[in-house]
C-alpha cells in the first residue's frame, strides 16, 4: 500500500481535500506537526507540506531541518506538494529567495495560466484563467530548474513544478469550510489588515471550493500515478 506523508505547521491547517482524495484511492496517510512532534522518519511515496502562518525565514531550528527534509525528498524525485507556506518551503529548498509579496492575498483571487501551465497535465486541461483560495502574505521568486504555471496580479508566481513530480502552490486547491472558518477566526489581524469579513471571505469562497477540489483530485491520482 502507498503511503503519503503530511507535514503540518498549525493544527488549523490540514491537508482538507487532498486527504479525501487519497483515502478514496486507499492510500495510508501519515501526518507529522512539524514545530511540536519533528520530522517524520521519512517521506513516503508522496509528500504533502502544508501551509502555515510562519515564515521560512524564520530563525526556528525546525525550519532549516525542515527545508533540508524537503530538498532532500525533491532531489530523490518523490512526489511532492507544497500548499502556501509548503511552496516557499519548496523554493527556499531549491535555493530561490521568498519575501514580502506587495500585500496580503486573502480569499478568493483570479490567476491565469502561463504558456507552460497550460501544457501541464494537470492545471493545462482545465481553463486558462481561473480563481483560487489564498491567504498569504509572502512571495518567492522561481527556483532554478522548475517551470511557473500561474501568476495574478499580485504574485507573479503562484504555482511552479520542479520536474514531473513536485508542485509548489502559493494558494489552496485543498480549502474546505471548516478550514476557512478556522483561519478567520486563528488569522483574524490579517482579515483587519485587508478590511474583509468572514462572511465575505466564506460567501465568495464556498460556491467555488468543489470545483478547487477536482483539481486537488486530479493533481493526487497524477502524482500517485508518475509514483509507481
Amino acid at each position: 500500500m502507498p503511503k503519503a506523508v503530511c507535514l503540518q505547521h498549525v493544527s488549523f491547517e490540514g491537508p482538507g481535500a487532498f486527504a479525501k482524495a487519497l483515502a478514496k484511492r486507499g492510500v495510508d496517510f501519515q501526518y507529522s506537526l512539524v514545530p511540536k512532534e519533528g520530522l517524520p522518519h521519512d517521506v513516503g511515496d508522496l509528500l504533502i507540506v502544508m501551509g502555515g502562518p510562519m515564515s521560512v525565514n524564520d530563525s526556528d531550528k525546525w525550519i532549516a531541518e525542515e527545508a533540508a527534509f524537503i530538498r532532500s525528498a525533491l532531489l530523490a524525485g518523490t512526489p511532492v506538494i507544497g500548499v502556501c507556506l509548503g511552496s516557499q518551503f519548496m523554493a527556499k529548498a531549491l535555493g530561490a529567495t521568498v519575501r514580502s509579496g506587495k500585500a496580503l492575498e486573502i480569499g478568493m483571487t483570479p490567476v491565469r495560466l502561463t504558456d507552460e501551465g497550460k501544457q501541464d497535465p494537470v492545471f493545462g486541461v482545465g481553463p486558462e484563467s481561473f480563481t483560487v483560495f489564498e491567504w498569504h502574505g509572502e512571495v518567492f521568486d522561481l527556483p532554478k530548474d522548475c517551470v511557473s504555471l500561474a501568476g495574478s496580479d499580485i504574485a507573479p508566481l503562484q504555482a511552479f513544478r520542479y520536474g514531473d513530480r513536485a508542485y509548489g502552490l502559493l494558494f489552496h486547491l485543498e480549502m474546505e469550510e471548516e478550514g476557512i472558518d478556522s483561519l478567520c477566526h486563528e488569522c483574524a489581524l490579517d482579515l483587519m489588515k485587508t478590511r474583509f469579513t468572514k462572511h465575505q471571505v466564506r460567501s465568495a469562497a464556498l460556491p467555488q471550493l468543489p470545483q478547487l477540489h477536482q483539481t486537488a483530485d486530479r493533481l493526487i491520482g497524477h502524482l500517485l500515478t508518475s509514483a509507481r
